[in-house]
Protein backbone atom coordinates (compact mmCIF):
# COMPACT_ATOMS: atom_id res chain seq x y z
CA UNK A 1 0.00 0.00 0.00
CA UNK A 2 1.24 3.28 -1.13
CA UNK A 3 1.16 6.62 1.63
CA UNK A 4 0.38 9.72 -0.61
CA UNK A 5 -0.43 13.38 0.72
CA UNK A 6 -1.48 14.41 4.08
CA UNK A 7 -5.14 14.66 4.40
CA UNK A 8 -6.19 15.94 7.52
CA UNK A 9 -4.08 16.57 11.10
CA UNK A 10 -5.42 16.85 14.55
CA UNK A 11 -4.35 17.40 17.36
CA UNK A 12 -2.53 13.83 18.05
CA UNK A 13 -2.68 12.54 14.74
CA UNK A 14 -2.11 13.40 11.06
CA UNK A 15 -4.13 11.25 8.16
CA UNK A 16 -2.41 9.91 5.17
CA UNK A 17 -4.19 9.01 1.94
CA UNK A 18 -3.02 6.10 0.11
CA UNK A 19 -3.38 4.41 -3.22
CA UNK A 20 -6.80 2.27 -2.24
CA UNK A 21 -9.55 5.30 -1.67
CA UNK A 22 -11.11 3.02 0.81
CA UNK A 23 -8.05 2.77 3.42
CA UNK A 24 -5.76 5.35 5.01
CA UNK A 25 -2.61 5.74 6.92
CA UNK A 26 -3.28 7.52 10.33
CA UNK A 27 0.34 8.66 12.16
CA UNK A 28 0.55 9.31 15.75
CA UNK A 29 2.88 12.24 17.54
CA UNK A 30 3.71 13.03 20.20
CA UNK A 31 2.32 16.48 20.30
CA UNK A 32 0.11 17.11 23.40
CA UNK A 33 -2.71 19.67 24.20
CA UNK A 34 -5.34 20.16 27.20
CA UNK A 35 -8.70 22.81 27.55
CA UNK A 36 -9.25 22.44 24.41
CA UNK A 37 -5.61 23.45 22.49
CA UNK A 38 -5.68 25.94 25.66
CA UNK A 39 -2.80 24.41 26.67
CA UNK A 40 0.35 22.67 24.46
CA UNK A 41 3.39 20.49 24.91
CA UNK A 42 4.89 17.09 23.67
CA UNK A 43 5.33 13.82 26.13
CA UNK A 44 8.07 11.85 24.57
CA UNK A 45 7.28 8.67 23.17
CA UNK A 46 3.52 9.11 23.17
CA UNK A 47 2.44 8.85 19.46
CA UNK A 48 4.31 5.07 19.81
CA UNK A 49 2.57 4.57 22.97
CA UNK A 50 -0.38 5.43 21.53
CA UNK A 51 -0.12 3.49 18.79
CA UNK A 52 0.51 0.32 20.19
CA UNK A 53 -2.31 0.67 22.79
CA UNK A 54 -4.86 1.32 20.33
CA UNK A 55 -4.24 -1.06 17.81
CA UNK A 56 -3.84 -3.87 20.83
CA UNK A 57 -7.74 -2.42 22.18
CA UNK A 58 -8.97 -2.22 18.53
CA UNK A 59 -7.95 -5.87 17.90
CA UNK A 60 -9.47 -7.33 21.35
CA UNK A 61 -12.76 -5.20 20.43
CA UNK A 62 -12.92 -6.44 17.31
CA UNK A 63 -12.68 -9.91 18.04
CA UNK A 64 -15.60 -9.72 20.40
CA UNK A 65 -17.79 -8.34 17.56
CA UNK A 66 -18.11 -4.84 16.87
CA UNK A 67 -16.52 -3.49 14.11
CA UNK A 68 -13.40 -0.79 14.50
CA UNK A 69 -11.10 0.95 11.66
CA UNK A 70 -8.45 -0.64 12.52
CA UNK A 71 -6.60 -2.73 9.46
CA UNK A 72 -3.11 -2.86 10.30
CA UNK A 73 0.13 -1.67 12.12
CA UNK A 74 2.82 -0.15 9.86
CA UNK A 75 5.47 0.40 12.46
CA UNK A 76 5.44 1.98 16.04
CA UNK A 77 3.49 4.60 14.78
CA UNK A 78 1.47 4.52 12.36
CA UNK A 79 -1.33 2.34 10.93
CA UNK A 80 -3.45 1.63 8.13
CA UNK A 81 -7.19 2.08 8.64
CA UNK A 82 -10.49 2.15 6.85
CA UNK A 83 -11.27 5.45 5.52
CA UNK A 84 -14.69 6.73 7.36
CA UNK A 85 -16.90 9.29 7.67
CA UNK A 86 -16.52 10.65 11.34
CA UNK A 87 -19.86 11.07 12.63
CA UNK A 88 -19.45 14.60 14.47
CA UNK A 89 -19.90 13.11 18.48
CA UNK A 90 -17.25 12.43 20.85
CA UNK A 91 -19.24 9.60 23.00
CA UNK A 92 -18.37 9.93 26.46
CA UNK A 93 -19.02 6.91 28.81
CA UNK A 94 -18.43 7.32 32.66
CA UNK A 95 -17.86 4.64 35.55
CA UNK A 96 -16.84 6.92 37.60
CA UNK A 97 -17.18 10.61 38.70
CA UNK A 98 -14.21 13.06 37.68
CA UNK A 99 -12.88 15.24 35.13
CA UNK A 100 -15.57 17.97 33.60
CA UNK A 101 -18.69 15.55 35.45
CA UNK A 102 -17.46 15.86 38.77
CA UNK A 103 -16.68 19.66 38.45
CA UNK A 104 -19.92 20.59 37.11
CA UNK A 105 -22.44 18.72 39.33
CA UNK A 106 -20.25 19.28 42.55
CA UNK A 107 -19.57 15.60 42.94
CA UNK A 108 -16.49 14.32 44.44
CA UNK A 109 -13.79 12.75 42.39
CA UNK A 110 -13.33 9.08 42.00
CA UNK A 111 -17.41 8.51 43.48
CA UNK A 112 -18.47 5.10 41.90
CA UNK A 113 -21.63 5.95 39.79
CA UNK A 114 -24.73 3.73 40.43
CA UNK A 115 -24.67 2.63 36.20
CA UNK A 116 -22.09 4.02 33.93
CA UNK A 117 -23.25 7.28 32.44
CA UNK A 118 -23.13 8.04 28.54
CA UNK A 119 -22.49 11.55 27.46
CA UNK A 120 -22.59 13.05 23.98
CA UNK A 121 -20.49 16.19 22.92
CA UNK A 122 -20.70 18.18 19.53
CA UNK A 123 -17.47 17.43 17.63
CA UNK A 124 -16.42 21.51 16.85
CA UNK A 125 -13.19 22.78 18.35
CA UNK A 126 -13.95 26.13 17.69
CA UNK A 127 -17.18 26.08 19.86
CA UNK A 128 -15.24 23.47 22.76
CA UNK A 129 -17.59 20.53 21.73
CA UNK A 130 -20.55 21.55 23.79
CA UNK A 131 -22.62 18.73 25.60
CA UNK A 132 -25.47 17.61 23.69
CA UNK A 133 -28.88 15.15 24.26
CA UNK A 134 -30.66 12.76 22.14
CA UNK A 135 -32.91 15.33 20.73
CA UNK A 136 -30.05 17.84 19.72
CA UNK A 137 -28.32 14.76 18.11
CA UNK A 138 -32.10 13.90 15.89
CA UNK A 139 -32.50 17.49 15.86
CA UNK A 140 -29.48 18.86 13.94
CA UNK A 141 -28.97 15.60 11.94
CA UNK A 142 -25.64 14.90 13.86
CA UNK A 143 -26.98 10.98 13.42
CA UNK A 144 -29.90 9.18 12.76
CA UNK A 145 -32.33 7.27 15.33
CA UNK A 146 -30.87 4.17 14.45
CA UNK A 147 -27.09 5.56 13.69
CA UNK A 148 -27.79 6.70 17.45
CA UNK A 149 -29.21 3.27 18.71
CA UNK A 150 -26.18 1.43 17.18
CA UNK A 151 -23.52 3.79 19.18
CA UNK A 152 -25.26 3.16 21.95
CA UNK A 153 -25.10 -0.34 22.18
CA UNK A 154 -21.27 -0.65 20.54
CA UNK A 155 -20.24 2.45 23.86
CA UNK A 156 -21.89 0.16 26.58
CA UNK A 157 -20.65 -3.27 25.04
CA UNK A 158 -17.06 -1.27 24.62
CA UNK A 159 -17.15 -0.69 27.99
CA UNK A 160 -18.17 -3.58 29.74
CA UNK A 161 -15.05 -5.26 27.31
CA UNK A 162 -12.75 -2.98 28.36
CA UNK A 163 -13.14 -2.49 31.86
CA UNK A 164 -12.98 -6.03 32.55
CA UNK A 165 -10.24 -6.84 30.50
CA UNK A 166 -8.04 -3.33 32.05
CA UNK A 167 -9.20 -4.84 35.09
CA UNK A 168 -7.19 -8.01 34.76
CA UNK A 169 -4.27 -5.50 34.15
CA UNK A 170 -4.43 -3.46 37.69
CA UNK A 171 -6.23 -0.73 35.82
CA UNK A 172 -9.76 1.11 36.54
CA UNK A 173 -11.41 2.14 33.49
CA UNK A 174 -12.68 5.62 35.16
CA UNK A 175 -13.91 7.03 31.88
CA UNK A 176 -12.89 7.73 28.39
CA UNK A 177 -13.75 9.18 25.32
CA UNK A 178 -15.35 7.18 22.30
CA UNK A 179 -15.53 8.10 18.06
CA UNK A 180 -17.24 6.16 15.45
CA UNK A 181 -17.47 6.45 11.59
CA UNK A 182 -19.34 5.06 8.53
CA UNK A 183 -17.20 2.99 5.98
CA UNK A 184 -18.09 3.51 2.37
CA UNK A 185 -21.02 0.92 2.65
CA UNK A 186 -22.33 2.46 5.56
CA UNK A 187 -21.31 0.77 8.29
CA UNK A 188 -20.43 2.20 11.75
CA UNK A 189 -17.30 1.30 13.06
CA UNK A 190 -15.50 2.50 15.69
CA UNK A 191 -12.41 4.87 15.03
CA UNK A 192 -10.36 7.64 16.52
CA UNK A 193 -8.04 5.99 18.89
CA UNK A 194 -7.94 4.13 22.69
CA UNK A 195 -4.98 5.65 24.77
CA UNK A 196 -3.91 7.38 27.53
CA UNK A 197 -4.77 10.51 26.04
CA UNK A 198 -8.59 9.90 25.50
CA UNK A 199 -9.14 7.15 28.50
CA UNK A 200 -8.93 7.87 32.43
CA UNK A 201 -6.59 5.35 33.47
CA UNK A 202 -6.45 4.52 37.33
CA UNK A 203 -4.61 2.26 38.89
CA UNK A 204 -6.89 -0.40 40.39
CA UNK A 205 -5.50 -0.29 44.00
CA UNK A 206 -4.08 3.18 44.48
CA UNK A 207 -5.79 5.53 42.54
CA UNK A 208 -2.59 6.88 40.57
CA UNK A 209 -3.48 8.63 37.56
CA UNK A 210 -1.64 6.92 34.02
CA UNK A 211 -3.26 8.97 31.61
CA UNK A 212 -3.16 12.65 30.19
CA UNK A 213 -4.71 14.04 33.74
CA UNK A 214 -1.21 14.19 34.24
CA UNK A 215 -0.31 16.40 31.66
CA UNK A 216 -3.14 18.87 32.53
CA UNK A 217 -2.84 19.45 35.90
CA UNK A 218 0.94 19.37 35.65
CA UNK A 219 1.16 15.95 37.92
CA UNK A 220 5.06 15.05 36.50
CA UNK A 221 5.45 11.88 35.46
CA UNK A 222 3.68 11.88 32.44
CA UNK A 223 5.70 10.04 30.05
CA UNK A 224 6.22 7.12 33.12
CA UNK A 225 2.21 6.66 33.38
CA UNK A 226 2.17 6.49 29.67
CA UNK A 227 5.46 3.87 29.67
CA UNK A 228 3.16 1.66 32.77
CA UNK A 229 0.04 1.30 30.64
CA UNK A 230 1.99 0.31 27.77
CA UNK A 231 4.14 -2.27 29.96
CA UNK A 232 0.65 -3.46 31.59
CA UNK A 233 -1.06 -4.14 28.44
CA UNK A 234 1.47 -5.58 26.27
CA UNK A 235 4.30 -6.30 28.27
CA UNK A 236 7.08 -3.22 26.68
Amino acid sequence: MEKREQIYEGKAKKVYATDDPDYCIVSYKDDATAFNGLKKGTILGKGAINNRVTNHLMHLIEQSGIPTHYVQELNDRETVVKRVQIIPLEVIVRNLAAGSMAKRLGLEEGLELKKPVLEFSYKKDELGDPMVNDDHILALAYATEEDLEVIKAYAQRINGILSDYLAEAGIRLVDFKLEFGKTSDGTIVLADEISPDTCRFWDIITNEKLDKDRFRRDLGQVEDAYQEILRRLLGA
